[in-house]
Formats: structure tokens, sequence, C-alpha cells
């Protein structure tokens, strides 16, 4: 279907993973490192990585014209730049970057390389559609803690649209550029150091939009940084465990960064304003289901909960909205 008519995501199905990767003409460039690889799956890379992106502005995260999908990281090694693009079933990947090998050898992983979507059985007409719609769908395990802990953090109790300003200020003003020919107009950055997190001054958080539990619940992180990392090779409700000894981190921020540092298929979101609401309304015609009667709904896919919660936030049934959207707040200028 030519993208003039195909539909536009939705904050839902943006949520779920949703990510408008362009199909174009491949982009001339030279990379520092470079490598292909053929996935032995159907892979969908705006499906796969989209979740990684935090707002359509993440300097972290973009999409280009010519298919490309851009990704800076704070690697083990340093900092790197990944372009990837899909081209006739075959990835093209290129790197740049103290950070760039870790990059490539890392990519089948990135790409869903471990995710096993073999024991999920869809057991709702919904879900099965969803997933016959969707067969590139796979579950992105990055294996980097903190560059998913922190912004889950910031999204706690605010608005996306508050968290993801609170990110792309933060990343800009206290990151690095990032290595390499990045897009043109992109500002695309690296996340800050643990350090540099740790040094940034009150008034800054503030002018974010941060408030104090929020900006400390990072601070205690950031100062546990190597002991949470460790966290990415360990079994998904283990890492869950080591992150919520962090106070300020529960079960809904644990959840939301496993599922994107660990690959974590059954990594459910509990304590979420609106998953539950969604999920009952779509299984059970229940709007105002919460987490006993999410969790229930869910059973059937024990194991795989979060790959049935993505494709239910992918199948574009929610219920009609019924209350004025939770107002944005701005601290800034108090």
């Amino acid at each position: 279907m030519s993208s003039r008519f195909a539909p536009r995501p939705t904050r839902t199905s943006v949520r779920g993973g949703e990510t408008a990767v362009p199909v174009g003409v491949p982009r001339q460039t030279t990379a520092h490192l470079n490598r292909t690889w053929r996935p032995p799956h159907p892979l969908d890379l705006g499906l796969t990585l989209g979740p990684l992106r935090r707002g359509p502005a993440d300097p972290t995260f973009r999409t280009t014209p010519d298919g490309s999908v851009w990704r800076v990281s704070r690697t083990p090694q340093g900092p790197g730049t990944l372009r990837v693009a899909l081209r006739a079933g075959t990835v093209e990947a290129e790197a740049w970057g103290p950070g760039a090998a870790w990059f490539l050898d890392q990519l089948p992983v990135l790409l869903g390389e471990l995710d096993d979507p073999e024991p999920f059985e869809p057991r709702h007409r919904l879900v099965a559609a969803t997933a016959r719609r969707r067969p590139g769908l796979r579950l992105t395990r990055t294996s980097l803690v903190l560059e998913s802990l922190i912004p889950s953090i910031l999204e706690q109790k605010v608005t996306t649209d508050e968290a993801y300003r609170a990110w792309r200020l933060l990343v800009r003003t206290f990151g690095e550029p990032a290595p390499g020919p990045t897009p043109a107009q992109a500002r695309m950055h690296v996340m800050p150091e643990p350090r540099t997190w740790s040094l940034i001054p009150s008034w800054e958080w503030h002018k974010a939009g941060v408030d104090n539990k929020r900006a400390a619940t990072i601070l205690r992180a950031v100062a546990r940084a190597s002991r949470l990392e460790e966290a990415a090779v360990m079994e998904p409700l283990k890492a869950q465990a080591r992150l919520e000894l962090i106070p300020g981190i529960g079960p809904w921020t644990s959840a939301e960064t496993v599922q994107r540092s660990n690959g974590a298929p059954d990594a459910v979101t509990t304590g979420d304003l609106h998953l539950p609401g969604i999920i009952g309304y779509a299984l059970a015609d229940n709007r105002d289901a919460d987490d006993a009667e999410m969790l229930r709904l869910l059973t059937p896919y024990e194991g795989q909960r979060h790959r049935a919660s993505r494709l239910i936030l992918l199948s574009g049934r929610t219920p009609p909205r019924r209350h004025p959207r939770m107002p944005r707040g701005n601290i800034a200028p108090l």
C-alpha cells in the first residue's frame, strides 16, 4: 500500500512500538565499520526498534527518508552511532565511534535474534489477527540498562509529552554530539555518562520540568550504574528485582526497562494509567479494568504477556475517550 494512504500511527500503536520507517533510495556513506546480516525470520525494523524511541524528536533515535534507522548509545566501549537499514531481506549496518564494534557485534541481538515467538499462541481473535498482520515484530534487546531506565523514570506520573521534553532537553544539554555523519539537522546526542548525570544542577532539572522525586531517583540509579548494568545479562525477574532495590523504582519502571534492555517477553507493565483499560476493552469490552483484571485476562499468555500486550496496542482497538487527556504540567516557570 502506498504510504500516502497508509493509516497513521496512533498514540496507542506508537506505544506498541509502531514506528514508520520510510522506504527510499539507499544512502551512500563511508562508515568506520560495517556489517550485513540476513535474519532467519521476518523483520520489521520500525516495530522492533520503535520502543527505543522516546518521542518524535528523541536526540538518540531517528528514521530517515532512505529507509534507515539511526541509533545513538553509550556502549560499554564508549559512545557509538548505528545506522541500520533493511534491503531485500538483508540488514545493512554501519557504525561510528568508540562503540562501533560493540554495536555491530550486538546487531542480531538488537534485532531480535534471541527472541523466540514460537511459544506464543494467540487465544483471542484480535490478537491472532494482529499477529498475522505484524509478522516482523521481534522484541529488541539492547543489553544496556541505564539508557532505558532513565527515560522510564522521567515518564513516572507525568504525560509522555512532558517526559519526552525532559529527556530531549537533558540529553542535548549534558550529552555529547553523536560520532559519525548523523542525519543533517537531526542534532543527535549521546546520553550523558553516569557522572555527568550526577553533576546536573538542581535548577537544570527544574528547567527540564523534572521534579525532585524523579531527579533523586535518577541520581540514586547512576550512583549504582555498574551494578544496574549487570542486570542486562540476568533473567528478567531477577533483573527487575535488582532495579527495584533502588528507592523510587517500582514494578512499572522496572518492567518498562527490562522489556527493552533484556528483551523480556513476559514483563507486563503494571501500575499504568491507561494499559489496563486498553487491554480490558480489547479482550473483554471492559474499559474499566484494573491491574488485577488485566493480569487475569493475560493469564492465557503466561510467559508471553508483554508480547501479547504489544500486539493488543498495535491492533488499534482502544476505548473511546470520555475524559479530557491528562493535563500537561510544566514546573519550569515556577
